[in-house]
């Protein structure tokens, strides 16, 4: 009998499969569009370019000539003023990600002077929200006066005043 799903020659593969396994199917269709055959040249962007140059530049899509999957076109989000650096440095640029990818992929880079995406508001560190007041801590004190064992009583201050601080952050959002 055939199991739904599978071919007759086919095992099912039982067990966990982690994130990183799951990620090049899940993004696949995504960066295709883009001219990214996988995901490396955006996540390992740091590595081959450097960590000061990835920190102001990011790979934005790959452009092939039609018919072809060589000799294309980078282009590069820049940020500030190193697009008149990477413009001296796109030689290296070019064999490093050539090199990456383990063939003349890239023939030439274009730089678009905007914003970078991990830049935008939504990846901002987002601030802490406010402590509990006194009287708040003194109403939280009385509801677990009761609790004997002082360690849990510890832990369940921690939580309250968790629990407060989120209730005020999201009041402060309506």
């Amino acid at each position: 009998m055939q199991k739904r799903g599978y071919s007759k020659g086919e095992k099912r593969r039982g067990g966990t499969r982690s994130m990183a396994a799951l990620v090049s199917g899940l993004t696949g269709r995504a960066l295709g569009k883009r001219g990214f055959a996988t995901a490396s040249v955006i996540t390992d962007w740091p590595v081959i370019v450097g960590h000061d140059l990835a920190a102001q530049s990011q790979p934005d899509r790959l452009v092939f000539p039609r018919g072809s999957r060589d000799r294309g076109t980078l282009h590069i989000r820049v940020d500030g003023p190193l697009a008149t650096e990477l413009m001296h440095l796109e030689p290296l640029v070019i064999e490093r990600v050539n090199a990456h990818f383990g063939y003349a992929a890239v023939a030439q880079i274009r730089l678009h002077r905007v914003p970078l995406r991990h830049a935008s508001e939504k990846h901002q560190p987002k601030p802490p929200p406010p402590p509990p007041t006194a009287s708040e801590k003194a109403a939280l004190a009385d509801k677990l006066k009761d609790v004997e064992d002082p360690e849990t009583r510890q832990i369940l201050t921690r939580i309250g005043e968790s629990l407060i601080a989120r209730e005020k952050k999201t009041a402060n959002q309506r």
